[in-house]
């Protein structure tokens, strides 16, 4: 791939493209949202497949656990929103995390994005989301290094660059080897971090009620399903919960900039004590630095309401 080539594979992609995402679907609510909300962005995202990722949390009793729960619930929610078709587009991914950064994971998932990127090229790249630990994807990109130039990666993952914290969120925290994979490897990369930027995109109980309640079955489960998860910490008390995910599916949709801001910045390296190294010479990756969160609930919105 050119230098040219590989900027223009980190700007919003023009017209129509195919995607990939990769989801920790059980372990919270927002994944749900960011299927859904890929689901009904026809317009522009060809689903070519969905794979399931691990996670381990009090939702899960082992990485592989949580990958089945992830499996299931993508399944779920294909059929919620009447898409049964794709099910068998559904893969299940690693049932661990990485052992290093040299080793993949085989899993049917990192067999079926290994193999799909070949169908692709620098000029009309493959589009992998990754909303969870980027196990899946470093297994890949480990079995078929040509996907860094036939792929553009958007990954939720890691915190701001700028704020007093570690920089390993949930999804980085759980396997750094692959995080360190992802952003050494040279393949084109968007990251949306969470703590600092896409933290604002939260929503409410009244929002959430008022806007998809009743409108189908699909809106109707996602409501009840945040509303369930947060009263069971925050019952008779005020609320909100930030709809992570759907930010990186709303990246691909981003045209002039209408959802979010971004600029060029050298890929950081994911450090094991969780900090970030920050080097000006290393290649550029898209770092998302605002999310304009009332147009983006606005289209996310209108879309599971249809």
């Amino acid at each position: 791939m050119t230098d040219k080539q590989y900027l223009v594979n980190l700007n919003v992609p023009e017209g129509r493209v195919d995607v990939v995402l990769d989801t920790d679907a059980y372990n919270e609510i927002d994944d749900q949202f960011a299927i859904a909300y890929l689901l009904r962005s026809t317009e522009k995202l060809n689903v070519k497949g969905f794979c399931a990722a691990p996670f381990f949390n009090g939702n899960s009793v082992s990485p592989a656990d949580g990958m089945e729960k992830s499996y299931n619930e993508i399944i779920k929610l294909l059929e919620l929103a009447d898409r049964k078709e794709l099910i068998p587009n559904v893969y299940k991914g690693s049932d661990a995390y990485l052992p290093n950064e040299h080793t993949p994971v085989g899993s049917p998932a990192a067999d079926f994005m290994a193999e799909l990127a070949n169908e692709y090229s620098s000029e009309k790249p493959l589009y992998i989301v990754a909303i969870g630990a980027i196990t899946n994807v470093a297994s890949a990109l480990l079995k078929n290094p040509k996907m860094k130039e036939n792929t553009v990666i958007v990954w939720l993952g890691g915190h701001g660059v700028h704020i007093e914290e570690p920089a390993s969120e949930f999804n980085m925290g759980q396997d750094i080897a692959a995080a360190r994979v992802v952003f050494g490897c040279g393949v084109p990369l968007v990251q949306l971090p969470c703590n600092g930027i896409v933290e604002r995109f939260a929503s409410t109980k009244p929002e959430l009620e008022y806007w998809l309640k009743g409108k189908n079955k699909l809106c109707d489960y996602l409501v009840e399903h945040t509303c369930t998860e947060a009263d069971n910490y925050a019952a008779g008390k005020p609320w909100s919960r930030v709809i992570w995910d759907v930010t990186a599916v709303g990246w691909l949709l981003n045209d002039g900039d209408r959802f979010m801001r971004s600029r060029l910045a050298p890929a950081q390296i994911p450090e094991y004590d969780r900090s970030y190294t920050l080097s000006p010479d290393r290649h550029l990756i898209r770092y998302i630095r605002h999310i304009d969160r009332d147009a983006l609930f606005d289209d996310l919105f209108k879309k599971l309401a249809e």
